[in-house]
C-alpha cells in the first residue's frame, strides 16, 4: 500500500471507488445515506449549486458522486437508456438491505433468491437508473457443486 492509499483509506475512500453521474447527485446522495446507510466522507458543490464532487461510504467501500454536465462528457445512465454497470455489495442480510433501498424508492429487479453458487442475491435499481446486487454468503461450494447447481438450472429453465 503506498502513502496515497493509506491517506485515503485513513478518510474512507477505498483504493478503488467507482464514480457515478447522477441528475441530481445531491438527492442521490440522500437516498444512499436512506436506502443503504451511506455516510458521507465529502460533498463539495460547483458554482451553479450542483455537486462537483461528493464521496460516500457504503458497507466498507466508497463511491464518489458528480451532477450530470454532458458539456463536460459527464452523463448518466438516464441518458444512456440504462446502465451496463451493477455495484455489488456483500451484506449481512439481503432482504433487509434490499426492502431498505425499495422502501427508500428503488426498483426491485430481481427478488432475493437462493443461488446455485451458494449465496442469497438479489438486485435493485435506484431512482438514477444505476444498478446494485446485494449477496449473503451462505454455503461454501465447490466448483463442481457450482457447475452442477448452474446445470440443473439450466435444465429446469428449459422445461419451464
Amino acid at each position: 500500500m503506498n502513502d496515497a492509499h493509506r491517506k485515503a483509506g485513513e478518510k474512507g475512500v477505498s483504493p478503488m471507488s467507482p464514480h457515478l453521474v447522477c441528475n441530481g447527485a445531491a438527492e442521490a446522495m440522500d437516498f444512499y445515506a436512506k436506502a443503504f446507510g451511506a455516510r458521507e466522507l465529502a460533498r463539495l458543490k460547483g458554482p451553479t449549486g450542483g455537486i462537483m464532487h461528493g464521496c460516500m461510504q457504503i458497507n466498507g467501500g466508497s463511491i464518489m458522486l458528480v451532477d450530470a454536465n454532458p458539456d463536460y462528457g459527464m452523463v448518466g445512465p438516464d441518458a444512456l437508456g440504462g446502465s451496463p454497470v451493477t455495484l455489488h455489495l456483500i451484506v449481512d442480510d439481503v432482504d433487509a438491505w434490499m426492502k431498505r433501498a425499495v422502501d427508500a424508492g428503488a426498483k426491485e429487479t430481481m427478488p432475493a433468491d437462493d443461488m446455485f453458487w451458494g449465496d442469497r442475491y438479489g438486485m435493485i435499481t435506484d431512482p438514477w437508473g444505476h444498478n446494485w446486487a446485494f449477496a449473503t454468503p451462505q454455503k461454501d461450494l465447490t466448483e463442481a457443486e457450482i457447475l452442477e447447481g448452474m446445470k440443473a438450472m439450466m435444465d429446469q429453465s428449459c422445461q419451464d
